[in-house]
């Protein structure tokens, strides 16, 4: 298999946290390819990262999709859960965090920009979503696990993307079972060995 590597990317970082979670990361190579690279854009039309190519060939994108192909392969715990209400829980909880990046990997762009009323706007949105995942987080993290989940490994990258692209606007005050929760789990290979080089 071959991984398009983006080492600041939490996306990537998601996908190589669930390999090492599930003990197949030795069978990935990385392939670091710019976005524009038309290599990438014969395998992926929306020639995005991150990519997966399968050991058959087949092409795979986005996070989501790699996510839950890797989650099929090798013998450790799903991190999908199969039915009922802890699947859905699951992804659910990693479509908050899939939120959070969402609303945070824009807004560093417009804040590069001119501020205009409708870019302020925008931005105030953004991070109006990022507020309120944070305190639905907070009020659910007693209830998470040591990145047993889909859902936790993609709320651990999120929360790492906000220490590694906002450290101004820290997140951790008003959320102290969130970072308690966090201490623990960034300690852990799947998150200590995907951090993203210093900003």
């Amino acid at each position: 298999m071959k991984l398009t590597l983006s080492p600041a990317s939490p996306y990537v970082r998601k996908a190589r946290a669930c390999a090492i979670k599930r003990g197949i990361d030795g069978r990935i190579a990385m392939w670091t390819v710019p976005t524009t690279d038309p290599s990438l854009a014969a395998v992926n039309p929306l020639s995005k990262i991150p990519t997966l190519i399968t050991d058959d060939g087949m092409a795979l994108y986005d996070s989501p999709v790699i996510c839950e192909y890797l989650d099929s392969i090798g013998d450790a715990p799903k991190l999908f859960p199969a039915e009922g209400p802890a699947r859905w829980k699951a992804i659910t909880l990693a479509a908050l965090g899939d939120g959070i990046l969402d609303a945070t990997q824009p807004r560093r762009r417009e804040v590069a920009l001119p501020q205009d009323e409708g870019r302020k706007s925008y931005i105030e949105l953004q991070q109006g979503k990022v507020t309120r995942a944070l305190d639905a987080l907070e009020a659910q993290a007693d209830s998470l696990g040591m990145l047993d989940t889909i859902g936790e490994i993609t709320v651990a990258c999120a929360l790492g993307y906000l220490d590694f692209r906002y450290p101004n606007e820290p997140w951790r005050p008003g959320h102290p079972k969130l970072e308690a929760w966090y201490a623990k789990v960034v300690a852990l290979p799947p998150m200590a060995r995907t951090m993203p080089p210093a900003a």
